[in-house]
């Protein structure tokens, strides 16, 4: 039979340790009065510098233009980035300002990398963020090449025309992300031909003087299933004076007009009644001093292949040129009278392209981007694909070509 005092006993023990249970949550909870002497609660302040590395870690698509480091409430104070595995050294520089980083040079395609980077916030604390991460590989990325090249002066017959080296599927992402505009203030427009071709034209030839830029922001954007652009620059060129050559195959002349005054009427052959030559709007295209023409790689078999045709310019990619000619019968010429090529428009020369001659006359005058229109010629319209031809087709149908 238990005794009160026994009794008493065990109840105040029971109440004993019940406070020290509360005491001890309590200790563990903390207290919320920030001015707690113990000080014992208290826990460090997080850095308020937040880190942000564009290629996320684990990322195998990462931008080889776009990589780099951003801090917000804070300034960096050390990023390093080296190519994983072999732990080579990537350039790069802190912003002045100490928000950002980035490489001084565009990283390579399909490869590994590292990046550790710390900063700090206004009070000193410091936050730190890493990422491994691989940039796009060659077989998910594609380019555009493009001409005219930067800093050139071109003809007012000149089209932006950009050649992917992969087949485009998604057309209205990848051409609204190149943009063309001109100082003149034309209007223009892209047009695709097939899905690996994209020109931009205004409705009519470039205003004479005007200054054209293109920028080009493909970085990323995402052309086909899993196949993501690389490039981001931009490229400014100027038209030079507007000149525009007439051939007139009925005559077997060419009449050279610049800036609406006739400079010259030159004696040429055009195509013979065999071998005809285009009729259309052609734009030179490229320009050769001397070049070799084979027969064979134009359907032609083996019946010509000419090593050194002096001051070749390109109209076609097919074949057709305008230049020099120098083994026609010097007893009798056919310049003024009669087409004896195979298509192409040849200029009275000599061999070596050195003579005082028709053909060095009209190359030295003639700028990358020059129109040379070919009229009476018992042939077919070129195709505006055949070259930088896009001149041949209709506004109306040039516009219905873009996907934006």
């Amino acid at each position: 039979m238990r005794t009160p005092d026994i009794a008493a006993r065990r109840a105040l023990g029971a109440c004993a340790a019940l406070m020290v249970g509360a005491l001890t949550l309590t200790a563990c909870g903390g207290d919320a009065d920030a001015s707690n002497k113990g000080g014992g609660g208290d826990t460090p302040k997080t850095s308020t510098a937040k880190i942000a590395i564009s290629a996320k870690d684990g990322a195998t698509d990462a931008s080889v233009n776009a990589t780099g480091v951003k801090v917000s409430d804070g300034t960096l104070t050390d990023v390093k980035m080296t190519v994983s595995g072999s732990g080579q050294s990537v350039p790069g520089a802190i912003s002045a300002d100490g928000h950002s980083w980035k490489p001084k040079q565009r990283l390579a395609l399909g490869t590994k990398y590292q990046i550790a980077a710390q900063a700090k916030d206004a009070e000193g604390r410091p936050a730190a963020a890493n990422a491994i991460f691989s940039t796009v590989g060659s077989a998910n990325s594609f380019i555009g090449t493009y001409t005219p090249d930067d800093g050139t002066t071109v003809g007012v017959g000149m089209p932006v025309s950009f050649t992917f080296n992969k087949s485009i599927s998604d057309k209205k992402a990848v051409q609204s992300h190149i943009t063309v505009n001109s100082s003149s203030g034309q209007q223009v427009v892209g047009h695709w031909f097939g899905d690996r071709r994209l020109d931009f034209r205004p409705k009519e030839y470039w205003k004479a003087g005007s200054k054209v830029t293109m920028k080009i922001d493909l970085d990323h954007v995402q052309g086909a299933q899993g196949l993501y652009g690389v490039q981001k620059k931009s490229v400014s060129f100027t038209v030079g004076r507007s000149q525009v050559s007439t051939v007139d195959v009925n005559t077997q002349t060419m009449t050279v007009v610049r800036d609406g005054r006739t400079l010259k009427s030159v004696p040429i052959s055009a195509g013979s009644p065999e071998h005809t030559t285009y009729n259309g709007q052609m734009v030179i295209s490229e320009k050769f001093t001397q070049t070799r023409m084979n027969g064979s790689t134009v359907g032609f078999g083996g019946e010509y292949d000419i090593p050194d045709v002096p001051h070749a310019m390109r109209l076609t990619s097919s074949g057709t040129f305008i230049h020099g000619n120098y083994w026609y019968k010097k007893s009798n010429p056919p310049f003024g009278r009669q087409g004896t090529s195979h298509g192409c428009v040849g200029l009275a020369d000599v061999q070596g392209a050195q003579g005082d001659t028709s053909a060095k006359w009209f190359f030295d005058n003639s700028l990358v981007g020059d129109v040379v229109i070919v009229k009476n010629s018992p042939d077919s319209t070129v195709g505006p694909a055949n070259g930088l031809n896009g001149w041949n087709m209709s506004w109306s149908d040039w516009t219905a070509g873009s996907a934006v």
